[in-house]
């Protein structure tokens, strides 16, 4: 058997063992998992740039709620300072640091929005309803791509893991887990909110 006969018939074997070594498939899924993360980015920034118009709508109406105001617009600025990268994806305190951001956030808008029932006149307000139903429609646009994000990081964590990919995502990427969104604590408990104090 000559060496220009064994190499034809081994080019295939190697061929068929490294595409089984997730050559291919573990930057698909990473690649996967950074679109996902890109889109919970996305809905993300709509929700803060809707912010500061919710904002401004509801201050002539309720001037005496001002703590809540700037409860929100400081909760909006601290969360638009951390921002996360790709490559910060495998870093657990990262992530973690990112989700308080905007859970902090997202508990800061719930009195906001709830200002209707205490003030009749922004109920009927246009334009803080129209803000307010974009607000609720970006916090459901959020809790999807959350969802898309974490199915990708599941689909990308067990390719990583698994025979025969786990070689070549060893090997050749030194791939990492990348970390999945979970819930913050306490989130289970719907939050309360009373305006009769200052009504």
């Amino acid at each position: 058997m000559t060496a220009r006969f064994r190499t034809a018939l081994l080019a295939p074997l190697v061929a068929l063992s490294l595409a089984g070594c997730g050559l291919n498939s573990i930057p698909t899924a990473e690649e996967n998992v950074n679109a996902k993360w890109a889109q919970v980015q996305s809905e993300y920034q709509r929700r803060a740039d809707l912010i500061p118009n919710l904002v401004a709508t509801v201050k002539g109406y309720a001037k005496q709620e001002s703590s809540v105001l700037v409860e929100v617009t400081q909760a909006r600025a601290n969360a638009n300072r951390i921002q996360l990268s790709p490559a910060d994806l495998s870093d657990p305190a990262k992530v973690q640091a990112f989700n308080d951001a905007q859970n902090r956030v997202t508990q800061a808008i719930i009195p906001l929005q709830r200002m209707q029932e205490a003030y009749p006149d922004l109920k009927s307000n246009t334009n803080f309803l129209t803000l307010q139903s974009q607000i609720e429609g970006t916090e459901n646009s959020i809790l999807v791509a959350r969802k898309d994000y974490n199915e990708a990081v599941q689909a990308y964590n067990t390719r990583i893991r698994t025979f025969p990919d786990a070689i070549g995502a060893k090997i050749f990427y030194g791939a990492k887990p990348k970390t999945p969104f979970a819930a913050s604590a306490g989130s289970q408990a719907a939050p309360k909110v009373d305006f009769g104090a200052n009504g």
